[in-house]
């Protein structure tokens, strides 16, 4: 027998409501309450010299956790990936490589032309010509030096200086 929308949705309304006064009664706990709740909540002991803050944080974290669900896989598996990348000491600022499947099509319009690359074995289909490089046919599409891979939009575009977002966007 399952349970009906209207007895599922009220147990939901309960237990976000019961979320909410969890969260607001953290701020009231001092250090020894807290890192009793850690321990009830990740059955193990908090770090010794962890900050009130981080504590209230990361129990607040878990108890929502319970409530609204955890990450997926996916998403652990990509925490891992850059906790290997930082642990390596490597650039965060790029991600992951785009891997172009075989039969692809990337399109780019240009100055009111659109350009459309076919993915190769071996490179790249462009007009009928095969090219080994996206920034060959980039070059021939603008007459100038380009990244293949940023103008037909597989990178992100660089950000200026200070990280402000460009106007031009």
């Amino acid at each position: 027998m399952s349970a009906n929308l209207s007895d599922v949705l009220a147990k939901r309304t309960v237990a976000v409501a019961d979320l909410a006064a969890k969260l607001v009664a953290l701020a009231d706990l001092d250090t020894a309450g807290l890192r009793r709740e850690w321990r009830r909540l990740y059955r193990s002991h908090p770090p010794l010299h962890i900050r009130r803050d981080l504590l209230v944080l990361a129990i607040a974290w878990k108890l929502q956790e319970r409530v609204h669900g955890g990450l997926t896989p996916a998403q652990k598996r990509k925490l891992a990936g850059i906790t290997e990348e930082l642990k390596k000491g490597g650039n965060l600022s790029s991600g992951p490589a785009i891997r172009l499947k075989l039969g692809s099509r990337l399109v780019r319009e240009w100055r009111g032309e659109t350009h459309t690359v076919l993915v190769l074995e071996d490179g790249f289909e462009w007009n009928g010509k095969r090219r080994r490089s996206l920034s060959a046919i980039a070059r021939e599409i603008t007459g100038t030096r380009w990244s293949g891979p940023l103008f037909f939009g597989l990178k992100p575009r660089p950000m200026p200086f200070g990280g402000e977002a460009r106007a031009d966007g």
